[in-house]
């Protein structure tokens, strides 16, 4: 079983593609309200285990829990449409105004106040809905996509989101701003989150544990604080010295 707090967990979980290891036994726990980041490089499995969480991908082994249920049990449409999800280019419609967008997991999840849900959702992520509901997605700048994306998710207020590199596209000034606004977000709402970024600055400012990954291994997962001042191993190091991480940075 799973521990009351623990809103996210995999144990031991090994994903192959063909012959290619993607997870090697990996094994992370996200208390309630929490924010996990999962940082590494390309390849490193960070990507493969997030979607392992909404059962976009099934492990060959191990276990996956989501709020103390296991995902293999779920199922998967409905699993997807109760986890938030933004993806790296934000998955928006292209032929659906704004509205529509925001609204699309409430009308498939049956409630009755799709609209006014989408209407709230935009407004938490600063977008005017009178400005920007009636808007296609190619007449918004790559931060308001973004904002839309997240708004999409946040649209029943879930208690987990997953995002997958959710700011990696945008230049460094709205990308600085998009971060800000989801630490404001978790505030307001108190979700649980797992972020999947390269950037290992990001993880610091943005979550509450960071999860250092490696050719589909974890190599380890500690607080900001913990990470930096004791990297488990010489990659991890390496990555902080890289990243220019250092106690002073964390002030």
């Amino acid at each position: 079983m799973s521990p009351p707090d623990s809103v996210l967990r995999a144990t031991a979980v090994t994903k192959r593609f063909g012959r290619v290891p993607a997870l090697d036994r990996v094994s992370v726990i996200v208390p309630r309200g929490r924010c996990l980041a999962l940082i590494g490089e390309s390849g490193s499995g960070k990507t493969t285990l997030l979607r392992c969480f909404n059962r976009m991908v099934v492990p060959d082994e191990g276990d996956v829990l989501v709020e103390g249920a296991d995902v293999r049990q779920l199922d998967g449409v409905e699993l997807r449409r109760k986890v938030g999800y933004v993806p790296q280019d934000g998955g928006l419609m292209p032929h659906w105004r704004v509205r529509r967008n925001v609204a699309l997991v409430p009308r498939l999840r049956g409630l009755a106040d799709a609209d006014a849900l989408a209407y709230d959702a935009l407004q938490l992520v600063g977008l005017e809905p009178e400005r920007f509901g009636d808007r296609w997605p190619r007449e918004l700048s790559g931060g308001q996509r973004q904002r839309v994306a997240i708004a999409r998710a946040l649209a029943t207020r879930p208690d987990v989101i997953l995002l997958d590199e959710p700011f990696g596209a945008l230049d460094a000034i709205t990308r600085s701003d998009l971060q800000h606004s989801f630490q404001r977000l978790r505030r307001e709402i108190a979700f649980t989150a797992v972020l999947v970024t390269h950037d290992l600055r990001e993880a610091v400012f943005l979550a509450d544990e960071i999860a250092v990954m490696r050719a589909g291994r974890i190599e380890q997962v500690a607080t900001p604080d913990e990470l930096v001042e004791f990297p488990a191993t010489g990659y991890v190091a390496k990555l902080l010295r890289r990243a220019e991480v250092t106690r002073g940075s964390l002030a």
